[in-house]
């Protein structure tokens, strides 16, 4: 089987990669379109210069290495990706085949983390609107990092169920200190999750917003709503 789990940045996205690592059965890929859209856009992100000296820049070649054999002869792959950098003109025909799972978080928390790593988050880095019109494109499975953190057992039991994939309480645990397949960017971001063994327990209330994150909130809140009606009950 392959996965394309689609999500914004500080969504729950790296430890999602770590459970489906954990397996044992299943390859994954940390953000294969990541070089390109920096590449792309010319944006200034944290260790920009290492990203693109490390990682493919040509979106065509990484769209035919994402359509092509699953490494290490695993029965099943799993793409960590996000809809904000797949940019007009990017391929996107190596997704036909894929399952589609779309993992959302309310923006309040996800604007509080953003901005820990990163000042001054806009719309378009955290990816709202751009993740509401892919559900809106090519469907797929939603589900909300909240419910992950409540249950993580009953959560991913559920997704694998509606994925037809067979549940291991492997996906529950996974080693400390990050993934080989960690993209080169991992020591800016993950760090709370290479120090982590499994996932964080239930969430408590959502974060205290300054002015600007509130209204940035305010503002793609309602693509957020829209998924999370749609998503996958636990």
């Amino acid at each position: 089987m392959r996965i394309a789990m689609w999500s914004g940045p500080r969504n729950l996205s790296t430890a999602m990669m770590y459970s489906f690592a954990a397996r044992g059965d299943c390859a994954v890929r940390d953000e294969p379109f990541y070089a390109p859209y920096l590449a792309a856009t010319g944006k200034d992100h944290p260790m920009r210069a290492e990203i693109l000296a490390a990682h493919e820049t040509d979106p065509e070649k990484v769209a035919r290495a994402c359509a092509g054999p699953i490494p290490g002869g695993h029965p099943h792959v799993y793409l960590k990706v996000m809809p904000h950098q797949m940019l007009p003109g990017f391929p996107m025909d190596w997704a036909e085949g894929f399952a589609h799972v779309h993992l959302i978080r309310h923006p309040a928390r996800v604007i509080a983390s953003y901005g820990a790593k990163r000042d001054a988050p806009t719309a378009e880095d955290i990816g709202f609107r751009a993740q509401a019109e892919l559900y809106r494109r090519i469907g797929g499975l939603i589900i909300d990092s909240h419910d992950i953190r409540a249950n993580p057992e009953a959560a991913l039991r559920a997704l694998c169920s509606a994925l037809g994939l067979e549940w291991t309480d492997r996906m529950l645990r996974w080693p400390k200190g990050g993934h080989p397949d960690d993209g080169v960017w991992a020591p800016h971001w993950y760090a709370a999750v290479h120090r982590s063994t499994g996932f964080a327990g239930p969430e408590g209330d959502l974060p205290a917003l300054t002015r600007k994150e509130a209204e940035l909130c305010e503002n793609v809140l309602p693509f957020y709503q829209h998924l999370r009606e749609n998503r996958l009950k636990i």
